[in-house]
């Protein structure tokens, strides 16, 4: 079990660091590669993006990513994440300022001890190395918008997650 939990937290950093991505995403990331690298406008519709599982081992449950440009010279990076209803992003911070605007669903954060619940079209701001965690509610998942200032990372603070750290638990 120890062996999927360390998979699965690779899995996810892996998927969460923009450099080094071992599985490319089909034609949405091709477009955004490809924009990022010409200079040219970018253009995706909704149904075109090409979704990641980024922990497989959830299944269904597991949260998707999709990266929508990365700025060739700074790393600057725009992605979108789903998240399934009744899901726990365990503590963790990123190297670089990270934003959050929710497209729908609900997003609850946790920061600097003060938790935040924000629905539709809400914005945050998480500051580069701010430890930060999030839930979605039991009966609806969440659509994310994040920009980073710089490469996306995710450094977790208790150590690699298993795959039972992304349930939520009663007393949270």
């Amino acid at each position: 079990m120890r062996q999927v939990a360390e998979r699965a937290a690779v899995i996810f950093a892996a998927t969460c660091v923009v450099v080094g991505l071992s599985a490319r995403p089909a034609r949405a990331g091709e477009q955004a590669a490809q924009a990022s690298r010409s200079g040219h406008a970018l253009n995706v519709a909704f149904q075109d993006l090409k979704w990641q599982r980024i922990v497989p081992e959830l299944g269904d449950r597991s949260p998707e990513i999709v990266f929508l440009r990365v700025d060739p010279s700074t790393q600057a990076t725009q992605l979108m994440i789903r998240v399934p209803k009744n899901i726990h992003v365990p503590k963790h911070w990123h190297t670089a300022n990270e934003t959050h605007t929710v497209l729908s669903g609900t997003f609850i954060i946790e920061c600097e001890g003060n938790r935040a619940e924000l629905g539709p079209n809400s914005f945050n701001y998480v500051p580069s190395k701010m430890p930060h965690e999030a839930w979605s509610k039991p009966e609806e998942g969440t659509l994310l918008f994040i920009t980073v200032d710089g490469a996306w990372d995710i450094n977790w603070v208790g150590g690699p997650p298993k795959p039972e750290d992304f349930t939520p638990k009663a007393s949270r």
